[in-house]
């Protein structure tokens, strides 16, 4: 998910309750749950790196317990830099000292809570359909449950009315004076959680449903009967035609749309090429695209391409890529591209870009040599 709704989820855990039971609860957990992204920064190194090492080893199982310790580690220090300024401030003041925190400083029950605040970050990347690998490095495999987009209107807002909406309560209270609670808002977020977790149940339903869908009404046949229109009506009836055989999906990934539950964007494998489907749940429609997109030819560029830092990422990562291979003029490199199909339906928030989002290109010379690596247009140096 996008990094605001990560922050959100955390901090509204943390206004469930746990931060009555110790400090810092909610910098904490609003923090831990975006801190896996930090792995963007491989970016820096360039695209190639970036896409190799995204949703890597910081959103696994095993990278979780310290990054963690990281977060505790960077509050302990503010915690102490805190106390030392109050007992600056104070001085040799006799007055009573007023306490740092509203609720006591427990370390362990904080790094507990940080450790939640982390999961529910895997947990909301894990409803998307870009997916991640929990188990690296012991098992590279990559988990997506594809029934969320990466930004989901009704989950932010949610998430949002959950937090704004008891400070604007604790603003009118004030006004008419009421008493103040020092931990409001535990209804509430309580509330928005339960909503996203009863939106989840209904995108999962219509999700199997999409599927199902797809694999009884999409079916092709490889060729069909061909009549003689010369025949005469009097002509001897000929040997009647085999039975006509038809091609059935040998897989179906459905793919979310970021406004509505009932529609997706489905992706069927039919060995030799795939075909783009829209499909209404609510109606039972499914709507296939007119045009098959084929899988290539092995040819020494495709293959060539497919041994390359990009392209190994890119074949790991998609479980149904789509590649190309063009050789743009005579003596150029040939270009293979590398799209995922996942992301080439009619989905609001794609349809504005020029090319397929998370498309690879890798040139490859008249040796079979890479001499070129381009992830989303940005190139490898």
């Amino acid at each position: 998910m996008e990094p605001v709704t990560h922050i959100l989820t955390g901090a509204c855990l943390a206004r469930t309750g746990f931060n009555r039971r110790a400090a810092y609860t909610t910098l904490a957990m609003a923090v831990a749950a975006e801190l896996p992204d930090i792995d963007t920064l491989w970016s820096l190194r360039g695209p190639v790196e970036g896409f190799q090492h995204h949703r890597g080893i910081t959103h696994t199982f095993l990278g979780l317990p310290f990054e963690a310790a990281l977060v505790v580690a960077a509050i302990y220090g503010l915690h102490r830099w805190r106390l030392a300024r109050s007992q600056r401030v104070t001085g040799e003041s006799s007055s009573p000292r007023k306490p740092l925190t509203a609720a006591p400083v427990r370390w362990g029950l904080l790094y507990l809570f940080t450790l939640l605040a982390l999961l529910s970050h895997l947990l909301l990347d894990y409803t998307n359909n870009y997916g991640l690998r929990p188990f690296f490095p012991f098992n590279s495999h990559w988990y997506a449950a594809s029934i969320v987009f990466i930004f989901d209107p009704l989950i932010f807002a949610l998430l949002l009315g959950g937090l704004v909406l008891p400070a604007l309560f604790r603003l009118v209270g004030s006004e008419v004076g009421a008493r103040r609670q020092p931990f409001p808002g535990r209804g509430l977020a309580i509330a928005a959680l339960l909503g996203i977790v009863s939106l989840w149940t209904l995108r999962e339903v219509e999700h199997t449903r999409a599927i199902q869908l797809a694999l009884a009404q999409s079916t092709v046949a490889p060729s069909a009967p061909v009549v003689d229109p010369s025949a005469s009506a009097d002509a001897p009836l000929a040997p009647p035609a085999p039975p006509q055989s038809y091609l059935a999906p040998q897989h179906v990934l459905a793919n979310p749309d970021p406004l509505s539950p009932f529609h997706w964007s489905a992706v069927l494998d039919y060995g030799p090429f795939y075909q783009l489907a829209e499909i209404d749940t609510r109606n039972g429609v499914v709507d296939l695209a007119d045009h098959t997109l084929p899988k290539p030819n092995r040819s020494a560029a495709v293959l060539a391409a497919e041994a390359s830092p990009l392209g190994r990422a890119f074949i790991d990562w998609s479980p149904m890529p789509l590649i190309d291979a063009i050789q743009p003029e005579p003596f150029a490199p040939t270009r293979v591209i590398f799209r995922d199909p996942r992301f080439m339906g009619d989905v609001p928030m794609l349809r504005s870009e020029d090319h397929t989002p998370l498309t690879a290109v890798v040139e490859i010379d008249s040796h079979n040599r890479v001499v070129g690596q381009i992830m989303d247009g940005r190139e490898q140096k």
